[in-house]
């Protein structure tokens, strides 16, 4: 483990989370517009680094991690509906863009774009409601210089920090198996009228956990307010069975909890996105790179999807930081919880961030802490470099 790089670790004496009073949790689902700009620029990222590597035989210069969506609008009843103008969808960042033979970053947007949305999103029809435009532009040459540079171990192309923890509270796991269960391939075809659009809110107070679920349903699929209001209550029951199987808490469930029957105002859509016509979005205002909002954890604003995955720490640390927190809560099960904090510095060794803290909770001494700490924390710092590959196939968790 490189010198450079200091390792701080402490015992809290505070309750963990997890057995505070209070606990608010959020996630929002694949249809949601913060994630689908999320994953617009990740899959972006993701095809430009193959069209690199295919080309120069290594991942070039690129962060491709802004993007925004403007929703369209649409004309929606029960059993039918149109959309009357298209999703909006705006790529922008720096790529290295090629010489004679310029990089086809306008066909690498709209192509992945159009074909993992159309897989996702079956009621989405990719060609006449959903526009998509780009702006890459050439990378700063400082930053670009920065990263030319690297050789074995890439430079950090930002100082930046990075955090996560481990393990899960039980409202946090409820929250995130919630929206992965509706919006699961065995739930969708038994009930094709909930749509992909799907928020849940968590809310665990006085040993009770209160789901708050917004879940845009598609109206070909639903007839009249009365099969509405059977759906809901059909998916409720089913909602709090699956929560039976996460926690032994009391659980209560709030489906689309701002109809309004008595003014025929329901939350319908034509797609399954509110997208369509009822919400805009943008990278970074959504999940955080472990898939849930949770403002009672320590959390970084730092975006991670559509960052360089050689070079970013941005990107990078988040999944380390993961892993260590993760192995950390493994081996030593007597931790309530632990966090995990990693900063780097520009044009520093990726493997070799400046500072690394422990903060953890629970009945194991410190000094078992941090022996069992440091051989997990030189283990990850030695990964690092070869990250890269997990992100380009998808295998981490960013939003």
């Amino acid at each position: 483990m490189d010198v450079y790089t200091k390792i701080t670790v402490q015992k809290s004496t505070g309750l963990p989370v997890g057995e505070g009073p209070t606990e608010f949790v959020e996630r929002k689902g694949v249809g949601h517009p913060d994630t689908i700009c999320d994953r617009a620029a990740e899959e972006l990222s993701i095809a430009l680094s193959e069209y690199y590597m295919e080309r120069y035989g290594r991942i070039l210069h690129h962060n491709v991690d802004k993007c925004v969506l403007a929703g369209g609008q649409s004309k929606v009843y029960f059993g039918g509906g149109e959309v009357l103008e298209p999703i909006y969808l705006l790529l922008v960042g720096r790529a290295a863009l090629g010489g004679e033979k310029p990089v086809p970053v306008g066909a690498l947007a709209a192509g992945r774009t159009r074909e993992w949305m159309g897989k996702a999103f079956p009621e989405l029809d990719t060609e006449k409601d959903l526009v998509i435009q780009q702006k890459i532009r050439s990378g700063s040459s400082d930053l670009v210089a920065n990263y030319d540079a690297s050789h074995s171990v890439p430079s950090a192309n930002d100082t930046s920090f990075a955090v996560a923890f481990a393990p899960l509270t039980e409202t946090e796991r409820l929250v995130y198996e919630t929206e992965g269960y509706l919006n699961s391939a065995p739930f969708k075809r038994k009930y094709p009228a909930v749509g992909s659009d799907i928020k849940v809110m968590g809310l665990r107070m006085d040993g009770k956990v209160r789901l708050t679920v917004a879940a845009a349903m598609v109206s070909k699929n639903v007839r009249d307010a009365a099969e509405y209001a059977a759906l809901k209550e059909e998916v409720k029951q089913k909602l709090l069975d699956n929560a039976s199987r996460i926690t032994g808490k009391e659980v209560e469930v709030h489906i689309n909890a701002a109809d309004d029957p008595a003014h025929n105002s329901y939350y319908l859509t034509v797609t399954g996105l509110s997208a369509e016509h009822g919400d805009d979005g943008q990278v970074g205002r959504g999940n955080r790179a472990n898939g849930l909002i949770t403002p009672f954890r320590p959390m970084t604003l730092e975006a991670t999807s559509g960052k360089n995955p050689t070079a970013h720490v941005g990107k990078i640390y988040n999944i380390s930081c993961q892993t260590i927190a993760s192995r950390i809560a493994e081996e030593l099960p007597g931790l309530g919880q632990v966090h995990c904090y990693m900063l780097s510095q520009i044009g520093k060794p990726i493997d070799q961030p400046q500072s690394i803290h422990l903060d953890a909770t629970g009945e194991v001494p410190e000094e078992k802490l941090r022996r069992t700490a440091s051989p997990i924390i030189e283990q990850a710092l030695k990964e690092i470099p070869d990250l890269w590959r997990g992100f380009i196939e998808r295998k981490y968790s960013l939003f």
